[in-house]
């Protein structure tokens, strides 16, 4: 019996026909560890997923790959779902990949997780970068669906607490694969024309899936980039987004939101009624005060007449000169105390004291006073000071006293 021969191609073709029609390879399950996974510029991503044993390559194509809810990445646990064929090329089998679950955690928490991660890390959740929600908007703008009941009620309540904010509506798509384009492009459309002073996006409650799109990060950066205040209001109070995180302040629902994006009519009057009363009270007081004063002056003497002005003036002009003579008298006779006291020390010291003791004093022709018997000579005619009168006289005779 001849033995039939096959080329290489119509072997790898015989082999896939046989698995293609094997129906358990068809659509299958297959539980592993990621391991060196690639994604190429076409947008196809190449893999393996392994397990103690054994080791399955894996290709997902651009389609399938995109509506992946997470990036998956080497050591993950997954469930990859597809067909297993041989690529007919280089004869080897391979997973097809449709579609990539996390093993015991829903991919879309997974997503969740990974841009959460991602974004606080690239500082997009700061408090620094918030901004303040200004305490009384123009106009307050919402994005949001035109035909949920979310908007209904948000712009029911701001007309309720305050009607003269104007409301500006830019209805987007919330969900599906639309909705993150439209929501980043009415948030980035209200900046460039400066539609608003306050931008609410968010929607009412849902599954997770509804609220998907505020999950994404084309919605989130465009919040961060927003230059109005952005305030994200997205299903129920458990429900958080990453819109929540990135906008500059979070309300639990959106009836919520409209609550926090403008003040309370009934509040502010009650508060300007308040400042009122207080002003009306102050005013009265100042009145009162004014009144007491005004009937003090009309009381005072001053007013009554020019004459009791005067009198009091001369009055204390007497007064001041009294007391001005008084000073001077009591200075002037410390004055002379202290000039009797100077003037008996003074003639205490002086030499002609000693005269009315019976002494003299000589002096020279020169008025020098000789106390010597080395100032004078013989024939010195000397000038002598009695206490009542003086005495010319000559010197006869000079003589020294023996020591």
């Amino acid at each position: 019996m001849s033995q039939q021969i096959l080329s290489v191609t119509q072997i790898n073709e015989y082999i896939r026909a046989m698995m293609d029609s094997d129906k358990l390879l068809a659509g299958v399950a297959v539980r592993g560890e990621i391991s060196n996974y690639k994604v190429y510029p076409s947008g196809h991503h190449y893999f393996t997923i392994k397990d103690d044993g054994a080791a399955l390559k894996c290709v997902m194509f651009r389609g399938n790959a995109m509506r992946l809810k997470f990036r998956p990445d080497n050591g993950m646990q997954v469930l990859a779902m597809g067909r297993i064929s041989v690529y007919h090329r280089d004869g080897a089998y391979q997973l097809y990949c449709t579609g990539l679950v996390l093993d015991g955690v829903g991919d879309l928490y997974a997503a969740f997780e990974q841009l959460k991660t991602k974004l606080a890390a690239a500082g997009m959740f700061d408090v620094s970068h918030k901004k303040p929600i200004p305490k009384y908007p123009n106009t307050v703008g919402i994005i949001t669906s035109s035909a949920g009941a979310a908007v209904h009620d948000m712009l029911r309540i701001l007309n309720k607490r305050f009607p003269l904010v104007k409301v500006r509506l830019l209805p987007v798509r919330v969900q599906g694969v639309e909705a993150p384009g439209e929501i980043a492009a009415a948030i980035a459309y209200a900046n460039r024309y400066q539609l608003a002073d306050l931008l609410i996006v968010g929607r009412g409650g849902g599954s997770i899936e509804d609220l998907w799109a505020f999950n994404d990060e084309m919605v989130a950066r465009a919040i961060y980039d927003s230059e109005i205040p952005v305030i994200s209001a997205v299903g129920h109070e458990p429900d958080v987004t990453i819109s929540d995180f990135v906008a500059d302040l979070r309300a639990a629902t959106p009836s919520n939101a409209a609550e926090l994006a403008v003040p309370d009519q009934e509040a502010l009057l009650q508060t300007l009624d308040s400042l009122s009363s207080s002003m009306q009270t102050s005013l009265q007081r100042q009145l009162s005060a004014s009144r007491k004063q005004l009937q003090v002056l009309s009381d005072s003497s001053v007013l009554k007449g020019p004459d009791v002005y005067l009198q009091q003036a001369h009055k204390n002009v007497t007064a001041l000169k009294d007391k001005l003579f008084s000073v001077q008298a009591l200075n002037l006779s410390k004055q002379r105390q202290h000039f009797l006291g100077f003037a008996a020390k003074l003639d205490a010291l002086s030499p002609l004291k000693v005269l009315t003791r019976g002494y003299s004093v000589a002096q020279t022709q020169a008025g020098e006073i000789v106390s010597s018997v080395m100032q004078i000579n013989r024939d010195d005619r000397l000038t002598i000071r009695f206490q009542d009168g003086t005495a010319t006289a000559t010197v006869m005779e000079t003589k020294e006293n023996a020591l």
